[in-house]
């Protein structure tokens, strides 16, 4: 195994290398679970590679047409070989994000009543909202409970058994909100009790070996951008063939039919994955993936993941030392070690009397010191309302009072000081270095400092 030094050796020249526009803009990124960067490498990639052909809509046999079929087929291949699908198995839907492979799963699902819908209370919306497909079809949801670190609190005994009818079971592999990472396991557990099984992978492949044959979910969504940075508006569903057929898609568009009859009302899809890939690929940006899986590889996963958890480490113990004068000056959310967690840490600065400081004034702070976090609650909001407490009535009370006019500060206005309404989140990935973790803890430390001067100057 490489030391830790031989790691910081290498990811240095890479960002030389690659990323060289951080250190001249002064920059420090850390909000790598909201976008990945692009390496300089891949843009070069892309440019000579557009200049040096002539391709076209891949529905034809024409020369251009063909030739962007061509490239379109051998990326495919390129993505399931690193994701370690095998291709008799597993068919990749190329779509325009993560969030639209979950839509294409939740709106093809055949819930019906005795259908079960299970879903970790950690979810992203965009999970959480195939609950609306499911409720509609008169399945019953349930979300299964996190403990104090925010991990799923005994899931396999809170999963249960599958409904009379069609039933799924949705987690995340990584945490968007806390970066714990949920058992794998869950997979197997669920397929054996009669679900079928999504894994949202957003946040979970960017900085750890994501291997599909030894996980084995049903389906799982991709974000290209949340990998390597570029290209934007493209994302994948993979899925295996056999739950790929059981999907009912409410319609069918150009680029997804064998055949179409309007006067017969007769139409067939394309099989595996064809069926699902609306109207043009974008194929020359599929084309744009291949400098930027170059560069995982070149890096190789397993010392990412590694770095990942080496830096967390220290963001983890720079977080510890933020102290008031008899309390602790940061409310964490998620594990306080790097156990079993990734590169994404939420957390909230807290005054002297333990309320938390609103995230806005921290993201600020931050922004004007060129360091880029991110606040809110990450389209998470089944984290967010354990990590933060919120009493279930006084929640649903105030989101009834402030459906006309709705916002963060008249929401934290209605439950009190003492709820967050937001977190600050940090995240890590290929670029960072220690010192861009740093710089976060100095605007923290004075954040902290000029926050207990203000109490001690009232006292």
């Amino acid at each position: 195994m490489a030391s830790a030094a031989s790691d910081a050796e290498f990811f240095r020249a890479l960002r030389a290398r690659e990323f060289s526009r951080l250190d001249e803009s002064g920059q420090a990124y850390l909000d790598y679970t909201g976008s990945g960067l692009y390496g300089e490498s891949q843009i070069r990639w892309h440019r000579d590679w557009l200049a040096a052909r002539v391709l076209g809509n891949p529905h034809s046999d024409n020369p251009a047409s063909l030739a962007a079929t061509s490239e379109v087929e051998r990326v495919t291949a390129r993505v399931l070989d690193f994701f370690g699908a095998d291709p008799d198995e597993y068919a990749l839907v190329f779509t325009a994000n993560a969030t639209a492979a979950l839509k294409l799963v939740g709106e093809a699902f055949p819930f019906e009543p005795g259908s079960r819908y299970v879903l970790a209370t950690d979810n992203h919306n965009s999970v959480g909202g195939i609950r609306e497909y499911a409720r509609r079809a008169g399945a019953t949801c349930t979300c299964l409970p996190l403990d104090a670190e925010l991990r799923l609190d005994d899931p396999e005994s809170h999963i249960g058994r599958a409904g009379s009818g069609p039933s799924l079971f949705a987690f995340p592999a990584q945490s968007n909100f806390s970066g714990v990472k949920h058992p794998p396991s869950l997979v197997t557990t669920a397929r054996e009790r009669g679900f079928r099984v999504l894994v949202d992978t957003a946040a979970f492949a960017p900085c750890t070996p994501l291997h599909v044959g030894r996980m084995r979910p049903d389906f799982a969504c991709i974000s290209f951008y949340k990998l390597f940075g570029y290209p934007t508006g493209l994302g994948a569903l993979l899925a295996r063939k056999e739950a790929l057929a059981e999907l009912r898609r409410p319609w069918y568009a150009g680029g997804t039919v064998d055949f179409v009859s309007i006067q017969n009302e007769v139409h067939q899809l394309r099989p595996d994955g064809g069926g699902f890939e609306d109207g043009t690929l974008d194929f020359l940006g599929i084309a744009a993936l291949e400098p930027g899986l170059d560069l995982l590889e070149e890096i190789g996963m397993e010392r990412l993941e590694r770095r990942v958890q080496s830096l967390v480490g220290h963001l983890l113990e720079g977080l510890a030392t933020l102290r008031h004068e008899d309390r602790p000056a940061v409310a964490l959310y998620g594990p306080a070690s790097n156990e079993r967690r990734g590169g994404t840490v939420s957390f909230n600065l807290l005054d002297p009397q333990g309320h938390p400081i609103p995230y806005e004034r921290v993201e600020a702070a931050a922004r004007e010191r060129g360091v880029s976090v991110r606040g809110g609650c990450f389209c998470n909001p089944g984290a967010a309302e354990v990590a933060f407490g919120m009493p279930a009535a006084e929640t649903r009370a105030c989101l009834e009072r402030l459906r006309d006019g709705f916002s963060l500060a008249r929401f934290r206005g209605c439950l009190g000081d003492g709820v967050a309404v937001g977190a600050v989140r940090a995240s890590i990935g290929m670029a960072t270095v220690r010192e861009d973790l740093d710089r976060l803890l100095a605007v923290l430390r004075e954040l902290t400092t000029s926050a207990s001067m203000s109490t001690s100057a009232r006292a």
